[in-house]
């Protein structure tokens, strides 16, 4: 396809990009309000109320943490159950189903009762409210980004599948900007005792918009070819087992690509919050205050991003993410230690846009390594089971460290180890700016190669 011809078909379809857009960031904006509200209270509220006093605050972050990593223990499992669906009845059921579910959990985790009133079932009911959330959220992310994939042009995919990524910080600021109001106009036994609460029960406003816009789209044409020919065929090549056999090369460099940006990502501000506050005793406000900034600067990177992954290719941009990124944590620190706001906040936004650089052609990337019928499957499980061992942990080590040695160089090697995984993986990656999704289909029918649409280069295939 010309770039004459791409321009044409953009231009023609930009009004059902941008309602498919904003149906996918709806429910992404939501989920990740969601799911990072409770990252951000696992350090400043479930410590102190619904779990046990430890002894030492740092045991006490820690043991919160744990529970945060509930929800990415339950992701690939998500991952496996509704990329299933997905790739079976439609993109679009799938998504509404898990925008409901991970509203009702969050909702409920407002509603629970202090330790001090019920004891231990006020963790093991957190745990479990974490564990459906986690589930949902593992399902959400691949239906999100491929309602936009699929609809794309070929050479402005990067650029519109980016979209769904940039509704992950917009979630998180207003997770964030909700929590620092309270913390800013609530005395800190008021917040405790209430304030937090508020923040759980807003997202049932969301959900709610989420899922209305999300009843107002459909699948992209290629999903439904796909599928009506697997219905004709009565084809059972697709799903986890499926994806798993044909394509392991492109489910391990997705993980390879993940395992740095996870790790970065969830350092620069689920740990910062802890290393501020705790080790360098920054005002709670002021941290969050930072926060939202930095990750407003975050959301407006991530679709540049996107459209220079798609002008220069996906490895370039990719590579030099990882390497900058295994860098972040050298020299973050000791700027954190200046405890100069300005100071603080550029290493922050810095270290966000270090991941964008990762983040932003993720979607493409994975959407291109395999075909429609298992793609659903593929590009979660590549996703959500590195977020078991890189995010979940990160900050749990991390925490871990600063209190057995007082010092952040563990952390800082552990960043670089990731960034050194990560570049391996983006070596690897074969370079698919402007392929074709039909010829990909094409050249995984039964008979071709599993991988010969994206073994040459992606023009080739769009021949």
């Amino acid at each position: 396809m010309s770039t004459r011809e791409q321009s044409t078909e953009a231009a023609a379809d930009r009004p059902l990009l941008t309602r498919i857009v904003s149906a996918s960031m709806a429910g992404t904006v939501v989920e990740w309000y969601d799911f990072f509200l409770y990252a951000t209270a696992s350090t400043i509220v479930f410590n102190k109320i619904l779990l046990p006093k430890m002894g030492n605050e740092y045991d006490a972050i820690i043991a919160a943490f744990i529970t945060y990593a509930v929800g990415f223990i339950a992701r690939p499992l998500g991952g496996v159950v509704f990329g299933h669906l997905g790739d079976r009845v439609g993109r679009k059921q799938t998504l509404q189903i898990t925008i409901m579910m991970i509203g009702v959990a969050t909702v409920l985790m407002g509603c629970l009762p202090s330790y001090q009133q019920i004891g231990v079932w006020a963790p093991i009911l957190l745990v479990a409210l974490r564990f459906i959330q986690g589930l949902a959220l593992g399902g959400e992310w691949g239906g999100a980004v491929l309602l936009v994939a699929e609809h794309a042009p070929d050479g402005q995919r990067a650029f519109w599948s980016s979209w769904p990524q940039a509704a992950v910080p917009l979630g998180n600021v207003l997770a964030t900007l909700v929590l620092w109001i309270m913390t800013s106009v609530l005395a800190p036994p008021e917040f405790l005792a209430w304030g937090w609460r508020v923040a759980f029960w807003l997202s049932a406003v969301v959900v709610l918009v989420g899922y209305y816009i999300r009843t107002r789209i459909t699948d992209a044409p290629v999903f439904q070819e796909a599928k009506a020919e697997m219905d004709r065929e009565k084809s059972t090549g697709f799903g986890v087992w499926e994806v798993l056999r044909k394509y392991p090369r492109g489910v391990l460099v997705g993980m390879g690509l993940r395992f740095a940006e996870n790790i970065l990502y969830y350092l620069v501000v689920t740990f910062s919050i802890v290393y501020l506050g705790t080790a360098l005793k920054v005002n709670t406000a002021e941290i969050l205050g930072m926060i939202a900034v930095a990750h407003v600067c975050h959301f407006i990177a991530i679709p540049l991003v996107g459209r220079l992954a798609d002008r220069v290719g996906r490895r370039p941009v990719y590579l030099a993410g990882a390497i900058l990124g295994g860098t972040w944590g050298f020299w973050a620190f000791p700027a954190f230690g200046t405890r100069t706001t300005w100071i603080v906040l550029l290493t922050i936004i810095v270290g966000l846009l270090f991941h964008s650089l990762m983040y932003a052609a993720q979607p493409a990337i994975m959407a291109e390594m395999f075909p429609t019928r298992m793609r659903y499957s593929g590009v979660s499980i590549a996703y959500q089971v590195t977020s078991i061992v890189a995010g979940s942990l990160a900050p749990v080590l991390a925490t871990e460290w600063l209190k057995s040695t007082g010092s952040w160089w563990p952390t800082a090697v552990y960043l670089a180890v990731a960034g050194v995984i990560t570049l391996v993986a983006a070596l690897c990656l074969r370079e698919t700016r402007g392929i074709s999704l039909r010829a990909l289909d094409a050249g995984a029918a039964p008979g071709r190669g599993a991988s010969s649409a994206v073994v040459g280069h992606p023009k080739e295939s769009l021949r």
